[in-house]
């Protein structure tokens, strides 16, 4: 699939599109005529219930050149570090945990694409019961060229770190680069082509679709606003080369053998579409007056669970903002929440731990375990002068979810996590006078 220079692209989250690669593909007034167009063939993904409300429904026609039954057998796929599930997770304490960032390996001596690279930090849910997601890094040192990935356990939401990915998927291109995020629905086929070492952070979410949060008394506009998130135009590969096929299915990953390109669809439309939007582009909202409001007002797209307002996931932000709050520790107050929190840091520093917590890492803080400002940090922020400050060249981010997560093997054993994280607040000492 040739990549034009600028890629372009159609505005809108959760918007009725249509695009076509070759005009007249798409037919008019039906989805699936006796005879599709070009000798097409309509194919229906299903991002939802067929009776899920009209509001939720998410769902997209394709016209292909051959239909995606067109696969030999699954057989299983080696990929030991993928897990899902809390049952993958192991037993750990009720720290606090940070990782260090792991450095991208060499592809001479360790080849590593979007699939064999990624490594899961965190788990939670059950894929089967299709509650709960997985926090993972991907480290790629090479691209995905005749192989492509489908995800049928979750949608995927990527955070580069680290270079940029030109995403293939079956209804378009995607360039994404640090500060902007691509979301990636379930079941639908991908691969990602990269120039240089590259470090992405996954969350891949097993429960309801994400969705822009209510806004309520914020009214009609900010936070992000639906018209900058970005859906591919109608592309396909000419050649129609076989591919390898891998799919994560129940858990595990399979792979198969295809004749033909998936990667082969002429024109579609429909409003589950895979979509990048750029952070830069969020409409902070804060205080400016007194006090420090909840992260809540920093969430890009919520994932509902059963309890309404507590949320399966949510993808929370903290990029460039204004603080001018008077009278008020302007940092995250000490907390312990219901919620639990995996966080990482995209570029820059993060203003609660400005030593330790550095690009390309991460930290967890479970439900219940006490978390805030490390010393140094509680130190400054009390005593600086409360003049209006910019928090500028920074980008760090949290998928929060209800349920508590469990470490991986590879996450508590690789190497990576701090195992002096709690040092960070020994210094906090007992001023009551």
């Amino acid at each position: 699939m040739a990549s034009p220079e600028p890629l372009r692209y159609q505005g809108g989250f959760g918007n009725q599109f249509a695009s076509e690669a070759v005009p007249g593909v798409l037919p008019l007034g039906r989805n699936s005529p006796q005879k599709a167009a070009h000798g097409l063939y309509a194919e229906l993904l299903s991002g939802s219930a067929f009776t899920a409300p009209r509001a939720e429904n998410r769902r997209t026609w394709m016209y292909r050149r051959q239909p995606s039954v067109v696969v030999g057998g699954y057989a299983p796929y080696a990929q030991p570090w993928w897990k899902s599930g809390a049952a993958d997770g192991v037993a750990a304490p009720p720290d606090p945990l940070r990782w260090a960032p792991t450095p991208v390996p060499e592809a001479e001596a360790q080849p590593l694409d979007f699939v064999d690279g990624l490594r899961s930090i965190v788990v939670n849910g059950d894929v089967d019961a299709q509650v709960g997601m997985a926090a993972h890094i991907a480290f790629i040192n090479r691209s995905m060229t005749q192989r492509a990935f489908v995800n049928a356990d979750g949608e995927m939401l990527l955070v580069p770190q680290q270079g940029t990915l030109m995403i293939t998927t079956e209804l378009g291109l995607l360039q994404v680069a640090p500060g902007e995020i691509a979301l990636l629905p379930r079941g639908l086929a991908f691969k990602v082509a990269v120039d240089g070492p590259l470090r992405v952070y996954v969350c891949e979410n097993h429960g309801a679709h994400f969705r822009l949060p209510e806004l309520g008394p914020i009214g009609s506009n900010g936070l992000a606003n639906p018209r900058d998130f970005q859906a591919p135009v109608a592309a396909f590969e000419p050649d129609a080369a076989p591919h390898e096929l891998i799919k994560k299915y129940g858990g595990r990953l399979w792979a198969a053998r295809s004749a033909a390109s998936p990667f082969n669809v002429v024109g579609w439309h429909g409003n589950l579409a895979p979509l990048k939007y750029d952070t830069a582009n969020f409409m902070t909202i804060g205080s400016i007056s007194f006090d420090h409001p909840d992260p809540s007002i920093f969430t890009v797209l919520t994932s509902p669970s059963d309890t309404p307002g507590t949320a399966n996931c949510d993808f929370v932000i903290f990029p460039p903002r204004w603080l001018v709050a008077e009278d008020t520790f302007r940092p995250p107050w000490y907390h312990r929440n219901l919620m639990s929190e995996f966080m990482g840091l995209v570029l820059g520093q993060y203003d609660a731990k400005p030593e330790g917590f550095r690009p390309g890492g991460a930290s967890l803080h479970n439900c219940m375990v006490p978390h805030g400002p490390d010393a140094d940090a509680f130190e400054r922020a009390s005593n600086a002068p409360l003049a209006p400050h910019k928090l500028d060249n920074t980008l760090a981010f949290m998928f929060e979810s209800r349920y508590r997560f469990r470490p991986t093997e590879w996450a508590m054993n690789g190497g990576a996590l701090d195992a002096a994280y709690a040092d960070c607040w020994r210094n906090l000492k007992d001023g009551f006078q």
